[in-house]
């Protein structure tokens, strides 16, 4: 009865760009001054807080399959699997794909994995804590040999690959919009805003793409 609940709950799901879906397909441009944008809906988002170093941090790092990353901007881990994002000193955001550790919703214990439990447990008597934030944001991808021009339309950090490399993950400002943006390949980029600025975030991203749909003036 439960697991029947929980996939009917699952089957509701809208993600935050459904609506968009075609106009982000369609604005994808080819070529040397390509550029793409889709939505990765639907991951798992948990947040963590733990003091590093601790036994907790070590058991919590042993039920997340991967370590805590331990600096600024750091990323263990994966994007294609489970991975960590350093958020601040004692905060990490472990981020996964789809129903790979949803925490259990409301008072029915659901959980569509025993991954949180895990974290839980892990976790124990110590001070911190382990939150499903699946639902907070949802992810944008944008890739293509022209996306990093896009992004620097809008975003005062240095992009360079000397100051921001793969595997780079930070909080940012994207137009007026506060996001985690993960540099995950070359010319690849996982933007992450709150699901209420998710359309915004699309919309901005789309028009900062126009001009590479143009011929490139010689």
């Amino acid at each position: 009865m439960a697991e029947q609940l929980l996939t009917d709950i699952t089957r509701l799901r809208r993600s935050p760009l459904a609506d968009l879906q075609a106009q982000m397909a369609g604005a994808s441009v080819s070529g040397a001054r390509g550029v793409a944008l889709r939505e990765i809906p639907f991951l798992t988002m948990v947040g963590i807080r733990v003091a590093p170093g601790s036994p907790a941090a070590e058991e919590i790092a042993a039920a997340a399959g991967v370590p805590l990353p331990t600096g600024h901007g750091q990323v263990t881990g994966s994007p294609e699997g489970t991975a960590v994002v350093w958020t601040g000193p004692d905060e990490f955001l472990l981020v996964g794909p789809q129903d790979t550790g949803a925490a259990p919703t409301g008072g029915t214990g659901l959980s569509t994995d025993p991954a949180v439990p895990g974290l839980v447990r892990a976790l124990g008597g110590e001070r911190g804590a382990v939150v499903d934030l699946s639902a907070n944001r949802t992810t944008l991808e944008l890739d293509g040999p022209s996306a990093r021009a896009v992004l620097e339309k809008g975003c005062h950090l240095d992009l360079h690959p000397r100051a921001f490399g793969v595997g780079t993950a930070v909080s940012a400002t994207l137009g007026p919009v506060p996001v985690l943006l993960w540099r995950t390949a070359e010319q690849t980029w996982r933007i992450m805003p709150r699901a209420s600025f998710a359309e915004y975030t699309a919309r901005w991203l789309l028009d900062a793409m126009t001009e590479f749909a143009a011929p490139e003036v010689p």
